[in-house]
């Protein structure tokens, strides 16, 4: 099986797009310090080309049988493509046990036909934190954290439950202190005659205003007339309540005569056209 079986052609479009921006993306600082780290585990050179040289597989399973021995049982001699692919595929298989994240493990296809390198180098990277965590002395990626699980016991647990936390605020200080009952009266002072405040707290000041003054004196029961007297000054004498003023409009020579019954038509006529009819209609016997 030839080589050229695996490799693909140029890309074009969405596809060639796709490729440029991963490419873009890998980094060849880090493959230096990928290249001197691995070349120094498990003391082989790798290629002028990195992932070339990573492509059959072979250093792939040295590396990992290095920080971990026995994950990769039998190591496959590069002579044909499958065996290349099942180099791969058992190194794959040793890193995820390993600890190394599923998301962080690139595919077989990205580094044999060389679709996506960035994954690849992102993989080594995560191999080399997952390395650094378990103690190796390696010079690049980062140590996780470890996980730091707490047990309480059930009955701290339901004293939570009563506790509000400070993310939602906080009760402290508030106080009722000085609150009168419901319909209890309520004191008034002035501050600005420096006395001092009333022993009971319940004295509004007068920043919050005063009824001082304030009296129903004269006030009368609902529904009796009202006397409306003009200003003493004036010299004016005291009016009839009941009198409407002319300003309100005049009923002065209102009269319901002529009022028919309710539901009975009515006569609709000029007098200066028919006199003789008002005259007619005006009579007791007149029926419309």
């Amino acid at each position: 099986m030839s080589n050229a079986h695996f490799n693909r052609g140029p890309a074009y479009g969405l596809s060639a797009e796709v490729k440029n921006k991963l490419a873009q993306k890998y980094d060849p600082q880090r493959e230096r310090e990928l290249r001197a780290w691995i070349e120094a585990t498990t003391g082989r050179r790798i290629g002028d080309n990195f992932m070339e040289g990573l492509k059959d597989g072979v250093i792939l399973c040295e590396l990992i049988n290095k920080l971990q021995p026995g994950s990769v049982q039998k190591v496959n001699d590069p002579v044909q493509n499958w065996h290349k692919l099942e180099n791969i595929g058992n190194f794959l298989r040793a890193i995820t046990r390993y600890g190394v994240r599923p998301h962080d493990i690139f595919e077989a296809n990205d580094l044999f036909e060389n679709t996506n390198h960035t994954q690849v180098q992102s993989t080594l990277i995560a191999l080399a934190s997952q390395a650094k965590t378990l103690g190796n002395n390696v010079g690049l990626g980062v140590k996780y954290a470890e996980k730091q699980q707490r047990r309480f016991q059930p009955e701290k647990l339901r004293e939570g439950q009563s506790i509000i936390g400070l993310q939602m605020g906080t009760n402290k200080f508030a106080s009722q202190q000085g609150m009168t009952a419901y319909g209890t009266r309520r004191h008034l002072y002035d501050p600005k005659l420096g006395t001092d405040q009333p022993l009971d707290q319940a004295t509004i000041s007068l920043q919050m205003g005063t009824n001082k003054g304030a009296s129903q004196a004269g006030m009368t029961a609902p529904g009796t007339k009202r006397q409306i007297l003009a200003a003493p000054a004036l010299g004016m004498e005291r009016c009839d309540a009941l009198t409407i003023g002319l300003q309100m409009g005049s009923n002065k020579g209102a009269s319901q005569s002529g009022m028919t019954v309710y539901g009975l038509p009515r006569q609709v006529c000029d007098p200066k056209y028919c006199p003789g009819l008002l005259d007619g209609l005006d009579g007791p016997n007149h029926h419309p």
